[in-house]
């Protein structure tokens, strides 16, 4: 056994740090429940309506509040034990997802519903993200980092392979209000990160810095220092590329397993089906990229990674108009769930592997705004766009200006895939 653990923390350093490794098993668990409801919820909230745009709005209501939220909270982590801040949060979502489990299992559910749920997740979250990211460095040290980037994403996308298979087993075997069954699991899911973080101890953290300034004078540092480093900045371009334009088009899944894959003598169970597997295919390429970057995060390969990252999303977004059958399409969205992970998970490394400490917060939250701050809007615009232009032709404007957008950055400014070599 010791001989395995040699080998295991050898490959991966993060889980050398005891206290990473319980705060990895019990955030794991945590989003299996996640992605299970993750699954089930847009299937529902598109069953009950039938509208591609409330899809889009569902998605403006979890992703709005870190537009405004995740600037002021970048700066306030700072000044708060992250431990504790992320117990707090996590238990907020814990009872968000249980009175959306009581609406669903008592049949009362609405759109507005989900909304309102949906927005106060986000809200949580905006904080949450931030507080867990700037973390990870306290659990395991700056030398481990990059790994442990690495093994929080590849949790994160395994999740999202076990997650579709799961809920597409339990929408099989309970054919009534199966959805409300599945948000009360990932409720209960919760219980196993909150647990752990209890016995997590922070053995690198920082001092938490007192207030001296206000939070406006805070943010401006971190700007500036996005000023004077310019390809930090450049990839925070990217990321609102991504996050107005490309990054929305996956909350529209529901509408390629529905219309685009249509069938004749399609039944709920079949459209579940196919549903399920759109996930499930996108997180087995999100899993696959995210266990390649934890296995091997070195230097040399990041430049290389984040442009193959970005072309395999976009170039998968713009194939969308062409596909009508399922295993292609499940193809395309294993390529896209693939980009998806590697460009994010590399331009997380590039991001904080740069940033000094006492501005890891500040800067990853302007990050976390480009990304998902203003992806509301995007969500909003693509909801708009399916809805009225189709979603081939959205998929195929969107893909198009993000190719261009992006394609230009990495021509013209190849010091943006260098930041940390």
């Amino acid at each position: 056994m010791s001989s395995f653990r040699r080998i295991l923390t050898q490959r991966f350093p993060a889980l050398a740090s005891r206290d990473f490794a319980i705060f990895w098993m019990g955030h794991l668990l945590s989003l299996i429940g996640s992605s299970m409801q993750n699954t089930a919820l847009p299937l529902l909230a598109y069953r009950i309506s039938g509208r591609p745009f409330d899809l889009g709005l569902i998605g403006f209501a979890v992703t709005l509040p870190t537009f405004f939220l995740a600037l002021p909270g970048g700066v306030l982590i700072e000044h708060v034990d992250k431990r504790k801040a992320i117990i707090f949060l996590q238990i907020i979502m814990m009872l968000d997802t249980f009175a959306l489990a009581f609406l669903a299992l008592s049949g009362i559910i609405q759109i507005w519903h989900i909304v309102i749920t949906s927005l106060i997740l986000g809200v949580t979250t905006a904080f949450e993200i931030t507080a867990r990211q700037a973390m990870l460095i306290e659990l395991v040290g700056r030398e481990s980092l990059p790994n442990a980037i690495a093994l929080q994403s590849t949790a994160f996308n395994l999740s999202r392979v076990l997650g579709p298979a799961l809920t597409a087993s339990t929408l099989l075997l309970v054919t009534k209000n199966g959805e409300g069954w599945i948000f009360l699991i990932n409720g209960i899911s919760f219980i196993a990160i909150i647990i752990g973080l209890f016995f997590v101890h922070a053995r690198y953290k920082a001092p938490i810095l007192a207030r001296t300034r206000s939070l406006l004078e805070e943010f401006r540092e971190g700007a500036q220092y996005l000023i004077r480093n310019s390809s930090v900045g450049l990839l925070i371009i990217i990321a609102a590329t991504l996050g107005i334009l490309a990054f929305p088009i996956i909350q529209q899944l529901p509408v390629v397993s529905t219309n685009i894959l249509k069938q004749v003598g399609d039944t709920k169970s079949s459209i579940d089906l196919r549903n399920s597997l759109l996930y499930t295919a996108q997180g087995v390429g999100a899993l696959v990229a995210a266990f390649s970057i934890a296995m091997n995060n070195t230097a040399r390969w990041r430049g290389l990674r984040l442009i193959l990252g970005e072309a395999a999303f976009i170039l998968g977004m713009i194939s969308i108009p062409f596909l009508h059958s399922l295993w292609p399409t499940m193809l395309v969205i294993t390529l896209m769930g693939w980009g998806s992970v590697t460009q994010l998970a590399t331009m997380n490394t590039l991001i904080q592997l740069q940033v000094p400490d006492i501005l890891r917060g500040r800067v990853f939250s302007i990050y976390l705004w480009a990304l998902q701050g203003v992806a509301p809007f995007g969500s909003l615009l693509i909801g708009w766009m399916t809805q009225e232009l189709s979603l081939a032709t959205t998929a195929l404007i969107c893909g198009l200006t993000s190719l261009v957008i992006i394609g230009g950055i990495q021509l013209f400014q190849p010091k943006v895939r260098h930041a940390a070599g």
